[in-house]
């Protein structure tokens, strides 16, 4: 399995990755990533390989696009030609190019899990360069891949119309809901306020993501500006840092994630992230798990046709981040209305991610897509694993029966 970054960098592709490494260790899965970030400690058959590079890109203009160096390159071609199936999520990002090249001039069948479409980056350059990488890049990939996995309907939409090897499928990234749940009531919620030195006596307004430009940073801090009577609460990292801001009423994380993530989620009373460019953002459904309403960008409620109940959209204008603001703030008003019925609908939340996303569901499809790919004598293997992992949740079928 080939990523840019390993989980440790906190972005939505390389945390899927790592859920999914996580999901598969009763198998010898191999994560290959840069060494920009820590990577995870393995567990089971599983292993993982760093691959030097330099990181100088990310740390200049926030883009995410380590360069690996020439000897990581021969260390990945050896780990890919040692593979039976190879994973790649995403296409645009050098390690991931790599290992697709490698894989294709070794025979081996490849899985390409295509995240996102197109980024509108407000820098016409990058936003040229994007276009053009997707047009001779990412489509002569998915189009050579064994199999093609979207993880939203919004990044299949974008690439229709390509001539695929094999049928595309669409697998929905899964969520925690151990840890990802409601808070327990008011009182609780109060008392996730006070550890987390937050104010009890307004609204609460929650973003977690990366703080670069596709995340619509530049929009939040309009919202935060123009709306003093509401607490701004941001959990992530990168250079756009809410911080410099100034405004009195934002409230920046660094280094929250899991249970500790969790409970800010739970903090909260709303979330909202004004994104573009995303295949269906994690933190969509982590919120949604917490209880909390969700407001995004229109083009990322149609990630997911049954998110259209309990995610608003809100337009987003390229071009005025002011009016994309007054856009956001207008939808936060009505849904930050009377309390009544707030704990019954956020129950309705958190049950539609618990039967509709599962990181044990989304492994198992992967595996059954793998056990057509490898070689037969690798396939009985694959097939105890997925059996293992399906177990729990057919045991449950059948008791609810």
């Amino acid at each position: 399995m080939a990523t840019h970054y390993f989980a440790s960098h906190q972005g939505g592709i390389e945390i899927v990755a790592g859920h999914l490494f996580h999901e598969m260790a009763a198998l010898p899965v191999t994560w290959a990533a840069t060494d920009a970030t820590s990577p995870p400690e393995p567990s089971g058959e599983n292993r993982v390989v760093c691959l030097r590079a330099t990181n100088f890109v990310e740390r200049k203009i926030g883009l995410p696009f380590p360069i690996p160096t020439l000897g990581a390159l021969l260390k990945l071609r050896q780990e890919v030609c040692a593979a039976d199936v190879v994973i790649i999520h995403d296409c645009l990002y050098l390690t991931n190019i790599a290992a697709y090249l490698f894989a294709r001039a070794a025979g081996i069948p490849v899985i390409v899990i295509q995240h996102i479409g197109l980024v509108s980056y407000s820098n016409p350059l990058l936003r040229r360069l994007m276009k053009l990488a997707n047009r001779f890049v990412t489509r002569n990939m998915l189009q050579g891949a064994q199999q093609v996995v979207f993880i939203s309907e919004t990044t299949r939409r974008y690439f229709e119309g390509l001539r695929f090897k094999t049928d595309p499928t669409m697998i929905f990234n899964g969520v925690d809901t151990q840890i990802f749940k409601p808070a327990s009531g008011t009182a609780a919620q109060h008392d996730l306020r006070r550890r987390f030195g937050l104010p009890q006596d307004r609204p609460i307004i929650l973003f977690v993501g990366r703080f670069v430009e596709k995340k619509g940073v530049a929009v939040l801090e309009r919202m935060a500006k123009m709306s003093p009577d509401y607490a701004w609460v941001f959990a992530g990292w990168g250079p756009l840092d809410p911080r410099k801001w100034g405004a009195p009423n934002v409230h920046v994380f660094s280094d929250l994630r899991g249970a500790r993530l969790a409970d800010l989620y739970r903090a909260s009373d709303l979330f909202v992230l004004p994104s573009s460019g995303e295949g269906f953002p994690l933190v969509v459904q982590e919120a949604l798990a917490c209880g909390l309403p969700v407001i995004c960008g229109t083009e990322t409620t149609g990630a997911d046709a049954a998110l259209s109940e309990l995610v608003t959209g809100a337009k987003l204008h390229a071009d005025n981040h002011t009016r994309s603001a007054e856009e956001f703030l207008r939808e936060i008003k009505k849904l930050l209305g009377p309390a009544e019925g707030r704990d019954s609908a956020a129950r309705q939340r958190h049950s539609f991610v618990e039967s509709r996303y599962s990181w044990k569901h989304a492994a198992a499809r992967y595996l059954e897509i793998a056990a057509q790919l490898v070689p037969e004598d690798k396939r009985p293997l694959i097939r105890i694993v997925d059996e293992t992992i399906n177990a729990p949740r057919a045991l449950s079928r059948g008791a609810g029966a």
